[in-house]
């Protein structure tokens, strides 16, 4: 949404218990997709994009980190991150991926881009 590919979004992933990999991506934008891409294609820029692994999901968040007293007060959302001086990311989920470069893709410029990329190693599909 913030990228501009379109002006709402719904994404649903579904994970099975001992199955590193999620086993499905839904993604609802209410026939609001700006551009050529339709929800089938930016599904494909998800699965290009994002890692949804769990422990990737860990990683990338740094979700690891203790800072539990920090993040457990006023809210986990809609706060600011930062990066204190010990060099531990705080509310690094509020850092939104900049997916603009999709917005000008054709259709076939997403599926070649899905075809040449490392996907299947990060989706089951």
């Amino acid at each position: 949404v913030k990228s501009g590919l379109c002006k709402r979004a719904l994404v649903q992933l579904s994970y099975a218990i001992g199955v590193a990999k999620p086993l499905s991506l839904f993604v609802e934008t209410y026939g609001t997709e700006q551009g050529s891409l339709s929800a089938d294609d930016i599904t494909n820029v998800i699965k290009i994009a994002f890692d949804c692994r769990p422990g990737a999901i860990a990683q990338s968040l740094a979700l690891r980190e203790p800072k539990y007293q920090e993040t457990a007060a006023y809210c986990h959302f809609g706060r600011e991150p930062y990066t204190n001086k010990g060099g531990i990311k705080f509310f690094e989920w509020e850092n939104s991926k900049d997916l603009s470069k999709y917005k000008g893709m054709t259709p076939a410029q997403v599926t070649a881009e899905l075809a040449g990329s490392n996907y299947l190693t990060k989706w089951v599909d």
